[in-house]
């Protein structure tokens, strides 16, 4: 769609929907209340049991979209009733039209195109953390974990139940939320972070309780409150799943074939040590039912970075983030703690057939919670057996991995700061010692702090990094394509160590009006280092980053949504050659049908920019030619 087109449609919404940010009493109450039910109840997707009848209805439901604060099309209605070992949530979304739900099968975690209802929790309050369960009217569940406030985490999965029923009056979710899935101090008397969503998908309409605004940041700091959760208990969740598995293989022997068994067992151990801290442990864990990676064929100088699966590193994966090299304009999963470094396949192939593809895991334990005083917390350690190949060469050697990640929050979430400390230590031998690093240690410390109602926000890090080794070692360290230390000359062949930092500040608006900015200084000397437990694509880089958009959320007589934003971004070395220059613009716009218009330009390598990594692989940085895209 031409800018000035989409400009015109974006003013008109501005026009036309000034005030938005502020209250509004039509928004209605943010505080609901809970009943404690005096027997359990059957998750049928039925309404008749004796709780519901004693609970308050929660009906001052608002659309939030394509409309902000607007009358919903359909009434819905919530209750909420607990007990010592679950918490129960019953919601009748109505519609005149049952024969029109879209109600599709799909896999679980699976967002089909089709009507949903989902609740969320912050059971600590903090109004940073939560959770998400959702359904369809065909029982297809979904859940997810919130984390920072804003992001989602698809790969965590709980243990609960719903049942739905389409009849005449639309339809309805009845949910049973395990205490012991949730996490939170014990009190006389709890009060947790509460929401709830419906979404009608014929007319990509979604309403909430309480109102849930587009032009505010974040998901858990605009939940409501559900009080009334008296004595709750202190549950210790104690989960242990043992397995066993045989294996039985052909083995050919001269003219004929022997069989060869193997049998391996383990187990997985949960435990709440309080309400509000978990243990989790494992024993020679089992991934053989964790989905597989996708196939990527990667013909860059940069390793690909896969999503975590595995049961044990998912749940509380939010607490151990720390995010490196991440803005508006560029954000692609670089961060200090990449659990997939645990259990690796081996860094060294010798091609011999039968090698193992990758290394075991003795043991690992894991300690997240949040404690009383605000404080989030995360201790991991596991360690990992050596691999070899079928002739006794070391392909990977023992190792211990290890994290601390801690978060102090103020100011009922809007401001934290929070350290992060992580250490690999390699028990190296003959095959390994002047290939792989001996050690890798990385401190870090970062703030966030928003202010002026929380439209603003400032943050920032700063990291350290040291690994050692043998010579032979680090002078692999230092070619390998992160650093390229022999395209800058300051190759040094008789390290035995190798240290840097990495520094990033940002400065936003992030909620309040129809506009939106970032930007950012972004910095990682040529020596950080921060692989063996981490995901880093590329050290001796520095960026500005500034991105600013524009977002109508209130529909008008040609689109019911339409936003706009511009990039300019630019790419140093350390020592300052420009890599990279570019500006950008996109539109996006959902017409009153509900299709979407896209497009957008981007113009880069501006002004003398050089290619220093895919293009010459090490060699001396190539000139590069401007270039425009479109999309």
């Amino acid at each position: 769609m031409p800018a000035v087109v989409l400009l015109a449609i974006v003013l008109q919404s501005v026009s036309s929907s000034s005030g938005a940010g502020g209250a509004d009493p039509s928004s209605g109450a943010k505080r609901a209340s809970a009943v404690r039910a005096t027997s359990p109840v059957v998750i049928d997707g039925r309404d008749d049991d004796a709780v519901w009848r004693q609970a308050p209805a929660i009906t001052q439901f608002r659309e939030f979209q394509p409309k902000e604060d607007g009358d919903p099309r359909y009434a819905t209605m919530a209750k909420v009733a607990y007990d010592d070992r679950n918490l129960y949530v019953f919601i009748r979304a109505f519609d005149p039209h049952p024969d029109s739900i879209l109600q599709l099968l799909a896999r679980r975690d699976v967002r089909a195109a089709t009507d949903q209802l989902k609740i969320m929790i912050d059971s600590y309050h903090d109004r940073r953390n939560g959770f998400e369960f959702a359904v369809n009217p065909a029982g297809v569940k979904r859940d997810y974990a919130i984390y920072n406030d804003n992001q989602e985490d698809d790969a965590w999965d709980a243990v609960w139940d719903v049942a739905t029923q389409v009849d005449s009056l639309g339809w309805t979710a009845e949910f049973r939320i395990p205490l012991s899935q949730l996490r939170y101090v014990p009190r006389g008397t709890n009060t947790f972070g509460f929401g709830i969503w419906r979404d009608i998908q014929r007319y990509t309409e979604r309403e909430s309780w309480p109102l849930y605004r587009n032009s505010q940041s974040g998901i858990s700091s605009q939940l409501g409150e559900l009080t009334g959760l008296e004595g709750l208990p202190s549950p210790r969740r104690p989960e242990i799943a043992p397995y066993l598995v045989t294996k039985n293989v052909s083995v050919p022997t001269g003219s004929a074939f022997d069989r060869s068994q193997k049998v391996t067992g383990g187990a997985d151990l949960k435990y709440g040590i309080t309400s509000n801290l978990t243990l989790d442990a494992t024993v020679n864990p089992d991934f053989g039912q964790v989905e597989a990676d996708p196939s990527v064929l990667n013909l860059t100088a940069f390793e690909t970075f896969f999503q975590e699966r595995r049961p044990f590193f998912v749940q509380g994966a939010g607490i151990f983030r720390f995010n490196v090299n991440c803005s508006q304009v560029n954000c692609n999963g670089e961060g200090l703690f990449y659990s997939r470094r645990i259990g690796r396949a081996p860094q060294l192939d010798y091609g011999e057939p039968g090698s193992p593809r990758a290394t075991t895991i003795y043991g690992a334990a894991k300690l997240t919670g949040r404690l009383p005083g605000g404080q989030t917390v995360g201790v991991l350690d596991a360690v990992t057996e050596p691999a070899a190949s079928p002739l006794g060469e070391t392909m990977e050697p023992t190792t211990n991995y290890a994290v601390v990640r801690t978060q102090q929050d103020f100011r009922n979430g809007e401001s934290g700061v929070g350290a992060m400390v992580t250490a690999v230590n390699r028990n190296l031998d003959r095959w390994t010692d002047t290939v792989l690093r001996r050690s890798a240690y990385v401190g870090a410390v970062d703030f966030r702090h928003r202010f002026l109602s929380g439209h603003y926000q400032i943050s920032g890090s700063l990291d350290l990094s040291r690994v050692a080794g043998a010579e032979q070692a680090i002078a692999r360290t230092q070619r390998d394509p992160v650093h390229f230390y022999q395209r800058t000359g300051s190759f040094d062949a008789t390290r035995t160590s190798l240290s840097g930092n990495a520094e990033e500040l940002l400065f936003g608006k992030v909620g309040g009006g129809i506009t939106r900015f970032e930007t950012s200084y972004l910095r990682r000397s040529q020596g950080f280092e921060a692989n063996d437990l981490g995901f880093l694509l590329q050290a001796d880089q520095q960026s500005w980053n500034t991105w600013f958009g524009l977002q109508a959320l209130h529909p008008s007589s040609i689109y019911q949504q339409a936003f706009w934003n511009f990039n300019w971004w630019q790419f140093w070395t350390a020592a300052g050659t420009p890599v990279e220059r570019a500006a950008n613009t996109n539109g996006h716009v959902m017409l009153k049908n509900r299709w979407w218009l896209h497009g957008g330009v981007t113009v880069g390598q501006l002004g003398t920019t050089f290619c220093d990594r895919n293009c010459s692989r090490g060699g001396p940085a190539v000139r590069v030619d401007p270039y425009v895209a479109r999309g």
